[in-house]
């Protein structure tokens, strides 16, 4: 099994790691740059309402997503009579989810132009479901390779339909929000029919019909997962839409987040990758009763590696970054900077997460789960309520690193309490010796005499060596595991 994780990992990531991070630094932060300079926080605006999309995206899915990898991957043989029920269900909550968002979008008060703007991003969000659906099929089948392809499919198609837009010629009108919008309803479109029909190979043809007792019994083993779901998307996404709210100048204030948290977010998705492969991987390995000891640690020491150097690379490289990216300077690049900087923080615990929370997940530790997360959305909330007002975009950056240092330890002591296994301290010492190390390093990459990419990159390679180095990616074992036959 950790073979067959490894190998999947570097396919998964090769094809990733070519488009995801192009299309969120390349296409969507030219996007950003280009709307804020012609209509400052229209973006803002737009990453706000995207945010609350997330947040009530849990009623159109239920948890049916992870509840559905994790059963597909102990029960190859129940694919076809699930995805009869489960897509006329999907079909069926996708109705309901449009109409709590319009409902929830006028009380909230937005006009005219924020609730046409809620429409068309509900609408997008429905596709996304559907094609995370079909992904946990093909996932839960451990058919990593085509649930790979489908996962950059819809970037591929932004990054052609984008950069048509942006520098094509088409209109000589400045870039419209809306424009980029509707390009992601064509590629979403797009790769959900795609999507089906490498799923429809493998159930055959299916009858679409409604099974209330079969909906509900679904709805019931399912709705842990969707208040998980719910609890971490509140976390994850209510940053942007409280300081839309909450401040007076909201719409910048969410804008100046929205350019840390892209990096955040195109640095993230490798974890979120990981999270992918190992779900249906620690199930199959936990109900044959097989230890998870050794793919945990590797997995940990893997995602660690990536996040500790890049995350501390780019704080220590924070004004430089936001400066070239988006053409910041003065006070608006400093606020930016601080801002991205905490964000890179917080993205090396949250990727920690990704491994300890998915093999809980997989051991169906979910009320463990659900009253950490609940605990640390109150403590987010609270800390965003205090924080904003007076510190805007850091205040919230603040609020999410406090909450997330804090959920991450907890999160460690209940995985290895539940799932009883050994605290490895030789493990632990050997990533904090590395960590010390690269603060080292970039430090004294700083003091260089050369230009900033330089020194950067320079940090990066030194990173990646040490590394090695320390034996937190071990070669020898890498060479081993691709030799052996599991």
């Amino acid at each position: 099994m950790k073979k067959k994780f490894f190998t999947n990992l570097v396919l998964v990531l090769i094809l990733n790691v070519l488009v995801k991070p192009f299309y969120i630094l390349g296409i969507d932060a030219e996007i950003l740059k280009q709307v804020e300079s012609h209509s400052p926080g229209q973006y803002g605006e737009y990453f706000s309402i995207l945010g609350f999309t997330f947040i009530l995206n849990v009623f159109l899915d239920l948890g049916i997503t992870n509840y559905n990898t994790r059963n597909i991957a102990r029960n190859k043989q129940s694919i076809q009579e699930q995805f009869s029920g489960i897509i006329t269900l999907r079909g069926l909550l996708s109705v309901g989810y449009m109409f709590l968002i319009l409902i929830s979008g006028y009380f909230l008060g937005y006009n005219e132009h924020q609730f046409k703007l809620l429409g068309y991003l509900a609408f997008n969000q429905i596709l996304v479901a559907f094609i995370l659906y079909f992904r946990s099929n093909l996932s839960g089948l451990l058919l990593f390779k085509q649930d790979s392809i489908i996962s950059i499919l819809d970037r591929f198609l932004l990054i052609i339909i984008c950069t048509t837009l942006l520098w094509g010629g088409v209109s000589n009108e400045p870039f419209q929000i809306e424009w980029f919008v509707w390009a992601q309803t064509a590629a979403y479109g797009i790769t959900a029919l795609i999507a089906a029909c490498f799923v429809l190979q493998k159930t055959g043809k299916v009858k679409m019909s409604f099974n209330w007792k079969f909906s509900k019994e679904v709805i019931q083993k399912s709705l842990p997962y969707a208040l998980l779901i719910l609890l971490m998307t509140i976390y994850y996404r209510s940053d942007s839409v409280m300081l839309e709210r909450m401040l007076p100048d909201g719409a910048k204030e969410a804008a100046i987040y929205a350019r840390g948290y892209r990096f955040f977010e195109a640095l993230n998705m490798v974890g979120y990758l990981f999270a992918g492969l190992l779900l249906p991987i620690f199930s199959r390995l936990l109900k044959q009763k097989e230890s998870v000891h050794e793919l945990l640690y590797f997995s940990f020491k893997l995602i660690l590696s990536y996040s500790i150097v890049l995350g501390l690379g780019a704080f220590f490289y924070r004004e430089q970054i936001m400066g070239w990216r988006f053409d910041l300077t003065g006070p608006e690049l400093f606020k930016a900077a601080r801002t991205f900087g905490l964000l890179m923080l917080c993205f090396i615990t949250f990727t920690s997460t990704y491994i300890f929370g998915t093999l809980l997940t997989a051991n169906g530790n979910l009320k463990s789960l659900n009253i950490l997360a609940a605990g640390g959305v109150i403590l987010n909330l609270i800390l965003n309520y205090i924080l904003i007002p007076s510190q805007g975009a850091v205040g919230a950056a603040v609020a999410s690193l406090i909450t997330q240092v804090i959920s991450l330890l907890i999160q460690l002591v209940i995985t290895f309490i539940a799932l009883k296994i050994n605290v490895d301290y030789k493990e632990f010492i050997r990533i904090g010796i590395f960590s010390s190390c690269i603060i080292v390093l970039g430090y004294f990459s700083t003091q260089l005499s050369v230009h900033w990419s330089i020194q950067f990159i320079t940090a990066l390679s030194a990173g990646g060596f040490i590394s090695l180095l320390s034996g937190m990616i071990s070669v020898k074992s890498i060479i081993q595991l691709l030799q052996s036959e599991k």
